[in-house]
């Protein structure tokens, strides 16, 4: 498995999943960019076994986790959208 940040994993799917339900550019450097920008605020959770991976998913279900990842994610998002680092094509 080797070691992991399981926050990267959450982010990055929740980031997807935003895109789907929004106008805001999807590019691979926005989507970077504002993966970046939200984990920089959101705690590390690295893992390096399946158990230590199971044990973070079951605790970041049961806590605020959810509800402040996609709070960070949409604040992250309206900034890249805001000032994105290429042209938008229209």
């Amino acid at each position: 498995m080797g070691l992991n940040n399981y926050m990267e994993d959450i982010v990055f799917n929740a980031i997807k999943e935003l895109m789907k339900e929004t106008e805001y550019c999807s590019c691979e450097k926005c989507m970077y960019d504002i993966a970046a920008l939200a984990l920089n605020e959101l705690p590390p959770r690295y893992i390096v076994t399946e158990r230590g991976e199971l044990y973070t998913k079951t605790e970041l279900l049961h806590k605020q986790y959810p509800i402040d990842i996609i709070s960070v994610i949409t604040r992250a998002a309206e900034i890249v959208n805001k000032n994105p680092h290429h042209d938008h094509i229209d």
